[in-house]
Parts: structure tokens; C-alpha cells; sequence
């Protein structure tokens, strides 16, 4: 028998079965069949455009300088569709309707390379003729027509900086640290930039905590000790508690684990408000990167830093920053989810033999990568930082018998000597960080 009456009201036993409108499904009893109303058969959008030009038939690409498509080869231009939606950018609910609703697909036929070095997959225009990896720089890549199926983005930042700023962005960027090599100021001629859009997730919840902790507090005591009264500073623990709403909104979390945390951090400034509606237009002659990182993950990625963030919070509403025996229950509410595009300019550069990836922020140019380290000028740079140390440590040793002078003079010494390995160990460190990450 059927699981609902729901559209059974005009139905006949002696019309043929199932009903209209419901399906076999499965039951518990033997010998008895069970219906269920049938899912929606409303299926996910995956209409496709094309961007010919209307006047010569060639492909059109997007212009950054000029913000709409163009037409390389007889000039045409058509200014795209531009819908400014900013930070009111329309959420979504964690529903299986949702998700079964949202459109597919780019919206336009596009072509995917995937990279048999790193595995990166890339979405690119149909027709070109790439042969190389945005991510990794390898050659070893493989071309074939792009599936329709990943969710398709809904809103999008377009590209604000042309590559002609970028180079310009890099050339000073590569020349501005006494660590590189001299050799390097001609290197960023050869950095092969792409404007790429990349995937991120963006995420809402207002968080309910309740948290407990007990409280150190300073007490000045009164001790009488050896004959005499003497102040005392103690601690004294007291237990408190409080209660905290917070609402989070846009926490960014990368779709793509192509790209380095470390470095995307640094370039990571969007300003959301200038999010418009997704149009394929503006991914007309661009790369394009689908995300690798589901929203079920991304949102995991997205509570942990949102935990991390009001357990902070709660620990600020303590009376004093000594705290201990911290507890905190959390709880979510009103989450939603935005899936958008951002635009990043990427090259992979080589210098005597090793890859070096570069990245630039497409809408205000902030840039950050690795870059080779000149390891014989910072290691001569602590040598001359140790130096000044050992020496007046070893004429203070020489000298220390022959008076009170040599004392003085080791003691100095031995001051240099510890301030200069701290300041060679920093030096070590960030040129470390720069040379392998």
C-alpha cells in the first residue's frame, strides 16, 4: 500500500498500478508492496553558451582592461553583464535541496587538462593549446572535454589588474630582498603568468557558547618572616562562567589544495563586496579551476577555525587572562554556504633547475611565492653579525690575566656573541622559509 494518500483522492484500485505520481519501494513484510511518492524530477541546470564573435565568428576572450568580451581579430567588444551583489551575495542552506537545485557546470563548453605530475585538473578554454601545468610548471599533461557535474560557481570577483601590472608587481617584488640572487632581476621576464580563477567556499553561522574556567586573580599577602612583615603576590582561583553569540560571516575556505596555505594567507584580502553574479562571460578566454575540496569538508575546515575563533572570544570575556581548566560547549545555528570564484594570477618560474610557484591577487595585486635564496651572501652575513663577538671574547680571554680590563672586554664579548646568534637564527629561519616553501 502506498506510504501517502497524497494524490490518491481521484485514484481508481481498478486503474492500473502503481498510482501516478508514486514508485515501488522497499518493505519490511513479505508479500507486501510498498509505495513512495516519486522524487522531483526537477533536474540540475546544465544549459551551455558559447562566445563566438557575432561579426567574424572567432572566439572571444574576457577583457581585463576593459571589463567585457573581445574580439582579437576584428575588434569587436560587448561589455559583460555585471550584477554587484557584494557582501549580500545570496546564501544557502545546508539542505539536500539545495544541492540537488544548484546549477552544473561552467555554463559554457570549456576543455579540462589534468597534470600527470601533480594531478591537477584545470578547466581552459576550448581551443587552447596549453601544454603545460598552471600549478606544478610539468609538461606531462593530459586534454579532454570538461565534464558538466561540479557545482557551478554563484558569484565571482573579475579580474581589476591586467598582466602588464602584474610583471610590474613582480620585477620590484623580485629585486626587493638582499637575499636573492643577483642573477634573478631577469628571471620574472620569464614567469609565465595565467589568470586562473581559483574555488573557495564562504560560510555563515552564528555560534551559541557557553563556557566555564577557573580564574587566576592576584592577592597581595601580608607574611610576618624572620623577624620582619613582608608582602606577598599569590594567585587565587576562582571559578567563572559565561555565555556568547557570535555571528561569522564569509569565513574563506579554499576549494583546492593546489595552492599553499602559507602564501594564499598573505595575498588573501578580497574585498567581498565587490562579488557579482556568476555569468560564464567572464570566464571567456580564462583558466579555471573546479574545486577538489567538497563543500561536507570545507565546512569542517570552516567549524574548526570558527571553534578556534570563539574559544578566543570566550577566553576574552574572562576578568583576567590567567586562566585554567577551560571547558566550552558550542553550538550552530543559521549556517549557510556561498560557493564562489576568485581571480589569481599564477606562474611557475624555473631557476637553476627548481620550480618556483608565484602567485598574485587578480583584484589588488598583493603577491607572494617562493623565491630562490642566495645562501653565500646570508651565510657571510652571519659570519658578520658572530664575528664582532668571538673577537672581543677572545681578547678578553688573552687579556683577562694582565688586569680588570680583559673582564670587561670578554664580558662584551660575550654579549655580541649571544645577540648575534639570535639575530643569525632569525636571518636562517625567514631565509629558509623563503628559499623552501
Amino acid at each position: 500500500m502506498p506510504e501517502s494518500s497524497a494524490g490518491l483522492d481521484n485514484w481508481n484500485m481498478k486503474d492500473d498500478f502503481p498510482p501516478t505520481g508514486f514508485e515501488l519501494t522497499a518493505s519490511s513484510i513479505k508479500g507486501i508492496e510498498v509505495y513512495k511518492p516519486k522524487p522531483s524530477e526537477e533536474a540540475p541546470q546544465k544549459e551551455v553558451v558559447d562566445f563566438d564573435c557575432p561579426q567574424c565568428g572567432a572566439t572571444t576572450a574576457f577583457s581585463v582592461e576593459n571589463s567585457g568580451l573581445t574580439c582579437s581579430f576584428c575588434g569587436y567588444f560587448e561589455p559583460a553583464e555585471e550584477q554587484i551583489v557584494g557582501k549580500d551575495a545570496q546564501s544557502f542552506e545546508f539542505k539536500v535541496e539545495t544541492l540537488q537545485q544548484s546549477a552544473q557546470g561552467w555554463g559554457e563548453v570549456r576543455s579540462e587538462i589534468e597534470c600527470q605530475n601533480c594531478g591537477a585538473e584545470t578547466s581552459i578554454p576550448v581551443g587552447s593549446l596549453t601544454s603545460k601545468c598552471l600549478f606544478c610548471g610539468s609538461n606531462k599533461v593530459i586534454q579532454r572535454r570538461a565534464v558538466q557535474e561540479e557545482l557551478r560557481p554563484k558569484f565571482l570577483i573579475p579580474f581589476k589588474i591586467d598582466l602588464q601590472k602584474v610583471r610590474a608587481i613582480t620585477k620590484t617584488w623580485l629585486q626587493n630582498d638582499w637575499r636573492l640572487p643577483e642573477s634573478l632581476k631577469e628571471v620574472y621576464r620569464e614567469a609565465d603568468y595565467q589568470g586562473l580563477y581559483l574555488p573557495f567556499w564562504t560560510f555563515d553561522s552564528l555560534t551559541l557558547a557557553d563556557w566555564k574556567a577557573e580564574v587566576g586573580h592576584e592577592r597581595i599577602k601580608r607574611v610576618f618572616e624572620d623577624g620582619e612583615w613582608k608582602t606577598r603576590t599569590e594567585i587565587e582561583w576562582r571559578w567563572e562562567s559565561g555565555h556568547v553569540e557570535h555571528k561569522f560571516d564569509d569565513v574563506l575556505i579554499k576549494g583546492t589544495d593546489r595552492i599553499s596555505d602559507l602564501h594564499f594567507k598573505k595575498i588573501s584580502n578580497y574585498d567581498l563586496q565587490e562579488l557579482i553574479v556568476y555569468n560564464p562571460e567572464y570566464l571567456a578566454g580564462i583558466y579555471a579551476k573546479s574545486y577538489d575540496i567538497p563543500l561536507e569538508k570545507a565546512w569542517e575546515s570552516s567549524r574548526n577555525e570558527i571553534r578556534e575563533a570563539i574559544r578566543q572570544i570566550c577566553r576574552n570575556h574572562a576578568s583576567t587572562p590567567r586562566i585554567r581548566n577551560f571547558s566550552m560547549t558550542l553550538d550552530y545555528d543559521d549556517e549557510s554556504w556561498r560557493y564562489i570564484l576568485l581571480p589569481i594570477y599564477l606562474a611557475v618560474y624555473n631557476y637553476q633547475n627548481d620550480a618556483f610557484q608565484v602567485m598574485v591577487n587578480g583584484q589588488n595585486g598583493e603577491i607572494s611565492g617562493q623565491r630562490p635564496v642566495d645562501w653565500t651572501k646570508v651565510w657571510l652575513v652571519i659570519a658578520g653579525i658572530i664575528m664582532p663577538g668571538i673577537l672581543f671574547a677572545l681578547i678578553g680571554l688573552v687579556t683577562f690575566p694582565f688586569g680588570g680590563i680583559g673582564g670587561i672586554v670578554g664580558l662584551v664579548g660575550f654579549v655580541l656573541l649571544i645577540a648575534g646568534l639570535i639575530a643569525s637564527f632569525f636571518i636562517f629561519q625567514s631565509a629558509n622559509q623563503m628559499d623552501d616553501i
